[in-house]
């Protein structure tokens, strides 16, 4: 530039120094903002209420609100789905679960065990996969929850190491009150509601042959008998067998495709993935980076370490957010120890609301807050899908600011593919949009004209926000009974479902108008709403051009891809040495202040 500079400068003179000056100041902004590193942060299960940065006053989040302060709070920020495993199949892909068969027809709409054969189609592209191809370095670090193995215990078809991340270390299921001692069991009471009717038949029906058998009526050869007798048996080995060793088969830990803890102990859990994650960045200080963050916290069974026990004002639920929030701090300090903090896209969220129905055997709340909006994880109330949304990148992004624009989980995908300079995949609907032109405010509305909100497969609401307007629709078709009918969520059955007696049907579909009523408090009517109506026309034309976009995939969340499949299972060491291994140092190696 110099050069050609002083061989022109008695010709053009100021004005030629003016515009080469200005390209190079371009050239430069244009570098900062391609190919930065990109920390993506994911909260299990935590409420948008209970960040300082969110308006909570009682729980200590200074690291998590300093990304706020530092980036952009994004107010209106949806998941994709309020459960973990669609949502995150979801964030990985950019598309609606509906889209890659990882949202259930059944009641169960995640995965339960290590050892299903259901799991992300490997025919889908993450944003790992392409960040790779460009030759970012990636680590998923935590948990995983979108399956592990199809047809052996070693295909790792669904495994993280299959979807573009060369390193993982965390968990391929998720974290359980069932792997924690002490803390209760998800499944007891559902076991004890589904076997009790098909158990009472069998006792009938083996209790009816024996009479009719006595008193001659029927003769049933004694070989039907034992047959019958020895299924029953079998069954109820194989169940007892499992649930009793449920902590063994299903919460270890993983690093790569090598258990190296099993059954996982909670001790320094979270030391331990900040250290992994604070390594992984050290490792790469010198070439582009994505790390996927994605925390056990907030999920049940709870727990904090020592440092963090007792020391919030909310028990233990509080205690594993404070800490969290000091694992979060680490990052970024790391980040600032290496000069990489403007070289580095930071995104903090959750993968879904609150879980307001988890209270302790003992009777404490373990749920998180939701601040104003209704109900919680496992309905698209507003509570189960309004998640934290927060960036930062130092002198890229603007620092300090609130959007309040409509914005989906499924944006990370196209955001970081773009900014890596790979290219979206052109063979498929992508679902989310670039979020950087509104982080940079170039632009002031969301390309979200329309979410729709699933409970699992099915379509259960729709949000619109016109372009020529401040308002935002949102229908639902049906919602969620709540158990108690006055309480905020499906207490007596754990989570809200999404089909037969557990729903309502509304016809017409309920409408609120979110700009003015968050907390969806009262639905609008055509005497309240002079557009009702036409509003609702609007949205039917948007669900049927939706629906003609969706193609038959098969379904990962069967029945059949759901149950637990022995020779699917890993183990460490043996079933008769009760699959016990620990090759992970439960010491931590970093120093920790609570605060």
């Amino acid at each position: 530039i110099f050069r050609l500079f002083l061989h022109t400068r008695k010709k053009m003179g100021p004005f030629l120094l003016l515009i080469i000056c200005h390209c190079a100041i371009n050239s430069v902004k244009m570098h900062s903002i391609s190919r930065p590193n990109i920390i993506l942060l994911m909260a299990d299960d935590l409420g948008i209420g209970d960040l300082g940065c969110y308006g909570n006053r009682t729980l200590r989040t200074p690291n998590i609100d300093r990304l706020a302060k530092e980036g952009v709070t994004l107010t209106q920020h949806i998941a994709a789905s309020p459960l973990c495993t669609p949502s995150r199949a979801a964030f990985l892909t950019g598309r609606y679960p509906i889209r890659s068969g990882m949202a259930a027809f059944s009641r169960v709409g995640v995965f339960l065990f290590s050892a299903s054969s259901g799991g992300l189609p490997s025919e889908e592209i993450t944003f790992s996969r392409l960040l790779k191809q460009k030759g970012y370095a990636t680590a998923l670090i935590g948990k995983w929850h979108l399956g592990m193995n199809c047809e052996s215990s070693n295909d790792f078809c669904h495994h993280p190491l299959s979807h573009g991340f060369d390193y993982f270390y965390g968990l391929t299921v998720t974290n359980f009150r069932d792997c924690k001692p002490g803390q209760g069991s998800v499944f007891l009471k559902g076991i004890q509601k589904a076997l009790a009717i098909p158990i009472q038949i069998a006792g009938i029906t083996l209790v009816s042959l024996v009479i009719v058998q006595y008193i001659g009526l029927l003769k049933v050869p004694f070989q039907a008998f034992s047959y019958f007798f020895l299924i029953i048996t079998i069954s109820l080995m194989v169940l007892i067998f499992f649930f009793y060793h449920f902590r063994h088969l299903n919460c270890f830990l993983m690093r790569d495709h090598q258990i190296i803890q099993q059954p996982l102990s909670y001790e320094n859990l979270t030391q331990r993935l900040t250290k992994e994650a604070m390594e992984f960045i050290g490792r790469n200080t010198d070439a582009p980076f994505l790390l996927v963050l994605s925390y056990l916290h907030v999920h049940t069974a709870l727990y904090a370490s020592e440092n963090f026990r007792g020391k919030s004002k909310h028990g233990l639920y509080g205690d594993a957010v404070e800490e969290m929030d000091w694992s979060v701090g680490q990052v970024l300090d790391v980040l600032e120890k290496h000069n990489l903090s403007e070289k580095t896209l930071v995104y903090f969220t959750s993968d879904q609301g609150a879980h307001v129905e988890e209270i302790s055997s003992a009777g404490e709340v373990h749920g998180g807050y939701n601040g104003i909006y209704k109900g919680g994880k496992s309905t698209n109330w507003e509570g189960g899908i309004r998640v934290p949304g927060l960036l930062r990148w130092p002198g890229v992004i603007q620092a300090h600011a609130y959007i309040g624009e409509p914005t989906s989980n499924m944006d990370i995908f196209p955001t970081v593919v773009k900014l890596a300079e790979a290219q979206l995949p052109s063979d498929r609907i992508i679902d989310g949009h670039d979020l950087l032109p509104l982080l940079q405010g170039k632009v002031i509305q969301s390309k979200h004209e329309f979410l729709f909100h699933y409970c699992n497969a099915y379509l259960n609401a729709v949000r619109w926000h016109p372009g020529n307007s401040e308002s935002i629709w949102k229908v639902f078709f049906f919602t969620p009974n709540f158990s108690p009918e006055d309480s905020n969520g499906c207490y007596d059955s754990h989570v809200c479902f999404c089909h037969g007696g557990f729903i309502t049907w509304h016809d017409p579909p309920l409408l609120f108008d979110l700009s003015k009523d968050p907390e969806e408090k009262v639905p609008l009517t055509p005497e309240t709403e002079s557009r009702f109506h036409e509003i609702l026309r609007v949205i039917h034309l948007a669900v049927d051009n939706h629906t003609r976009s969706l193609h038959a995939v098969p379904n990962q969340l069967s029945w059949d891809n759901l149950l637990w499949k022995p020779w699917l299972q890993l183990c460490c060491s043996s079933l008769f040495q009760s699959c016990y291994c620990d090759y992970d140092s439960g010491e931590s190696p970093l120093e920790v202040h609570s605060g």
